[in-house]
């Protein structure tokens, strides 16, 4: 351990300039000030208790436009249950025009919309049956729904048009007359369809409770598989999101913005691109192109392994390796009786170079994901229970100066997160500089270029990860806890503070170089979220 003493001193002392920014705790953290005052908080809710969080917003909106609530459910729905862009358009439009826009026709509105078809017609007074402008079939009023557009049709007909809007998927259900745009009542929905399917009630239902999270941009389901049941919501958010992560109470730690596990300090579009490309096959057909040919009779693939360019196929096919052509067996070392391809070898060639090379940059970066992902899982299911077992007896231990072992849980939640985020850095640099699959805008006059904003990237992340593994390796030393001498225990203590610190700080300046010298060179847009010291903020039980 005293051997890493001088290589962790040396990185502690080079501050790296801007230290007065932040904010450094007694365990080595640092926090951004702003970061501090406004925390993001998040709300885990369990599907039971989604009905109790909706009811806030409905109630709170019910209150605001004296509407009802399943007024209130599709104004929100139509502003995606954001609250604060339904009051900014409440100011600019007027809540007449925010209705209108949203399918909410009030009861004191119907004469205005669209006048119901059975008012035109003159019935005399003692006739008791009604006309279905639907089916045509008389019934009586009883038998006949109206809504509060004013539209009128019997209750068959409405349910068969229930029925139909929920097989096609539909949350909101509008008035089947031609061209109203009014959001039908759903106790009357619910009503309705209660009496032909049950089962068709409870989707209704279920549709409706849903809808806060699947049209609502401040809760996303968590994606953990198997699913845990819980949605988690942004408290307070102010239009769109930001680009975040959020940690569920059942473990699982997620992107706010694309739902896709936790990849920062990598762009959504590229994590997404990344796993597709491990979903699919594309890396086994780059190497199929760059190291064999196929036979031109049975085509199978064919791998060449020294020897001269005539080539022969199990099935019999002679054929020659720099074009794949179908050839005579007479040759020479150096040429094949009656076959000519010398013009077309440089190109050929060059696709095999261009392969090989694709093929070895992929693998370069895919080895270093995967490397760094098989340490984070040791240190999760290995490292972790140790951690805490050895915390456990230094708090044992009983010497006054100890009894707080709480240095170590922050050192190795900083040594995961970091770990982390090390490991999808190589996904951002695989395609961050690759010019032919992520273009870049051109260079401004006297700035740094490409390969050099590159080099100071790699250089934070080389120096993230030798940082790194000397926090794992001291954690994984477990000397200490069997010293009875005081004075060592603090050393330790100290030694682990600074290199968390330290680990911290240089995570820190790799993301900000991501987000200062690399992203706005691109010529998609793209953005990764702050920098956060020990990982994703934690979602919160709702209260049932």
């Amino acid at each position: 351990m005293d051997s890493d003493d001088d290589e962790d001193e040396a990185m502690e002392g080079d501050d790296g300039g801007g230290d007065d920014d932040f904010y450094v705790d007694d365990c080595g953290h640092e926090e951004d000030p702003v970061r501090r005052e406004r925390p993001l908080e998040f709300s885990a809710i369990k599907k039971e208790s989604l009905s109790v969080a909706q009811q806030q917003d409905l109630s709170m909106v019910m209150g605001m436009f004296n509407i009802k609530q399943h007024h209130a459910r599709a104004l929100l729905i139509h502003y995606r249950w954001d609250t604060y862009r339904l009051n900014d358009h409440l100011e600019r439009k007027g809540q007449d025009r925010m209705l209108m826009e949203a399918g909410v026709v009030l009861q004191q509105e119907s004469n205005s919309v669209v006048p119901p078809p059975a008012a035109s017609k003159k019935r005399k007074p003692s006739r008791k049956k009604v006309t279905c402008e639907v089916c045509f079939e008389d019934s009586s009023p009883g038998a006949f729904w109206t809504m509060d557009c004013g539209h009128s049709f019997c209750n068959d007909c409405w349910t068969g048009h229930f029925v139909a809007a929920l097989d096609g998927g539909n949350k909101q259900i509008r008035c089947m007359a031609f061209k109203c745009p009014a959001i039908c009542d759903e106790d009357m929905v619910r009503r309705l369809l209660g009496r032909r399917d049950p089962a068709a009630a409870e989707r209704f239902h279920d549709f409706l409770l849903r809808s806060y999270v699947d049209d609502n941009s401040a809760v996303k389901w968590c994606p953990s598989v198997p699913h845990c049941g819980r949605a988690v919501r942004l408290a307070a958010a102010d239009g769109e999101p930001p680009v975040c992560e959020v940690e569920c109470p059942c473990g699982a730690s997620f992107c706010f913005r694309c739902a896709a596990p936790a990849h920062s300090p990598c762009p959504c579009a590229m994590w997404e691109r990344w796993e597709a490309k491990g979903r699919g096959e594309a890396e086994n057909i780059k190497w199929l192109l760059a190291n064999t040919k196929s036979c031109p009779k049975c085509f199978k693939p064919i791998i060449k392994d020294g020897g001269c360019n005539l080539v022969t196929c199990k099935c019999g096919q002679h054929l020659c390796w720099l074009c794949g052509g179908a050839t005579g067996l007479s040759h020479t070392w150096t040429s094949i009786a009656n076959h000519s391809c010398n013009r077309f070898e440089a190109e050929e060639e060059k696709k095999v170079d261009d392969a090989k090379r694709q093929v070895l940059r992929y693998e370069h970066y895919c080895n270093r994901f995967q490397s760094h992902g098989v340490s984070c899982r040791a240190e999760r299911e290995h490292l972790g229970p140790a951690v805490a077992a050895r915390a456990a007896r230094l708090e044992s231990h009983g010497g006054s100066l100890i009894t707080d072992a709480s240095w170590l849980g922050n050192a190795y939640r900083s040594l995961l997160g970091c770990r982390q985020a090390l490991t999808r850095s190589y996904v951002f640099a695989y395609y961050m500089f690759d010019g032919e699959e992520t273009p870049t805008r051109p260079l401004e006059p006297g700035s740094l270029s490409m390969a050099q904003r590159q080099d100071l990237f790699e250089d934070y992340q080389e120096q993230v990860e030798a940082n790194v593994e000397r926090l794992s390796k001291l954690l994984a030393t477990d000397d200490a806890a069997e010293l009875p001498e005081e004075e060592e225990i603090l050393r330790v203590r100290q030694h682990a503070i600074n290199l968390t610190g330290t680990v911290e700080k240089l995570c820190r300046q790799m993301y900000s170089c991501i987000q200062d010298e690399l992203l706005p060179m691109l010529v998609e847009p793209m953005s990764i979220m702050s920098y956060q010291p020990g990982g994703p903020s934690k979602a919160n039980e709702f209260p049932a």
